[in-house]
């Protein structure tokens, strides 16, 4: 298992369940067992929890698998034909199955003094520019919360509104910075995504969108057209890119992530799990890279299962399951929103910002999306994303016109 995380130990996990007793290595770049990344930016970053909270197992419990753990060290190529992985110490650690669990890294704007993403970092605005991807990630921007502190958020979608959220909770002045006239539209809808939008308005966040930032500079960022937004903290939340590089070479297909088939597989004997995989999900008869924690368990679940018994593999199809929280809002969602054609409001009422929107992909039911719903309705609608329900004979009766 290459990737020291949710899906990488779940699919070691679904093995010793299944009665696999052979050598499982896992290797994990981070010094740390492997821990949970969504509460990095809700109760990490608001100081609700210390980090021996996040580990997903305790010590013993990871004892018990027996595991050859590699923590602390990258992966840094592949050699398919000769089934070995080679480390940044200078192993090379041979196998029989593989499962890829790399995930993803964050998006870097210039001048952050890191040097990546869309262009070079000049270093101006590294003292005080952030990203949250890990653990040390959190505890970093933590530690530079409170009132009296200025930060400046770019990029309004999940991760950036959370943080935004979780900073204004501290006493933080904060400042959300969007390139879109809505944030979240392409994921949500514009009509949801401006009922989120308005709860940061009326918690104090001076949300900007429109705009384009350029770079992360000395005393804050510079928008495109010159303006420089000050702040004592910068977070750029503007996306990720799958953990890729060290395969370049190796034979695998690589575009938006690792691709892979209905089955998670990449090659005979290797699969991918979690956010750094694009798999085709037949439910939808789409390919999709998901980076949510409920998909990356049960993909590393599915992965396992079909190592270990290739004569019987199943192919992966889920209804993805993400969750938010903003505020006192609890955003939940099922299936695959993004692309979607149409949104119904089912239930409920977007002014009160506890609602039920349904959404349209060709004449079925694609997805759900609940703000302060009974789990029981929810669940009612996750069904009819799960059987491909027909809109019409669904939304069509509760919608007229819809």
């Amino acid at each position: 298992m290459v990737g020291g995380s949710a899906a990488g130990l779940a699919a070691a996990e679904t093995l010793r369940r299944e009665g696999y007793e052979g050598t499982i290595t896992l290797i994990g770049d981070e010094p740390y067992h492997p821990y949970d990344r969504p509460p990095l930016s809700k109760q990490i970053l608001g100081g609700q929890w210390e980090p021996d909270r996040v580990p997903l197992r305790a010590p013993a419990d990871l004892d018990a698998l027996g595991l050859d753990l590699r923590l602390g060290v990258a992966a840094t190529g592949l050699d398919l034909a000769g089934r070995t992985v080679a480390l940044a110490d200078g192993a090379r650690v041979p196998y029989e199955g593989l499962v890829i669990a790399t995930g993803v890294r964050p998006r870097r704007l210039p001048g952050d003094g890191n040097g990546e993403g869309n262009g070079e970092g000049n270093g101006d605005g590294g003292g005080r520019a952030h990203v949250l991807r890990t653990l040390d990630d959190a505890l970093a921007l933590r530690d530079r919360l409170g009132p009296g502190r200025r930060l400046t958020v770019v990029g309004a979608g999940f991760l950036g509104a959370e943080a935004a959220a979780v900073a204004r909770g501290l006493g933080t002045e904060v400042t959300l910075l969007e390139p879109a006239p809505v944030p979240l539209a392409p994921a949500v809808g514009e009509r949801v995504g401006r009922v989120l939008a308005q709860a940061h308005h009326d918690h104090g966040v001076d949300l900007r969108t429109g705009v384009m930032v350029a770079e992360v500079a000395d005393g804050g960022v510079r928008l495109a057209d010159g303006t420089l937004v000050e702040a004592d903290e910068v977070l750029v939340a503007i996306g990720s890119v799958p953990n890729t590089g060290w395969l370049e070479g190796s034979g695998l297909t690589l575009g938006d992530g690792l691709e892979c088939d209905e089955y998670s597989a990449a090659a005979p004997d290797v699969y991918g799990a979690g956010d750094v995989a694009r798999w085709h999900n037949p439910l939808f008869g789409t390919a999709m890279r998901i980076e949510h924690r409920t998909n990356a368990t049960e993909q590393g679940m599915a992965v396992a299962r079909n190592l270990l018994r290739p004569d019987e593999r199943r192919p992966f199809a889920p209804v993805p399951y993400f969750w938010s929280d903003q505020y006192d809002l609890r955003i939940q969602a099922h299936g695959h929103l993004r692309g979607h054609e149409e949104v119904a409001i089912v239930e409920g009422a977007l002014e009160e910002r506890k609602f039920l929107a349904v959404y349209r992909s060709g004449d079925r039911v694609a997805g759900v999306l609940a703000v302060g719903m009974p789990p029981k309705a929810i669940r009612t609608w996750r069904q009819a994303v799960a059987t491909r329900a027909a809109w019409r004979d669904t939304v069509g009766e509760l919608v007229p016109g819809a």
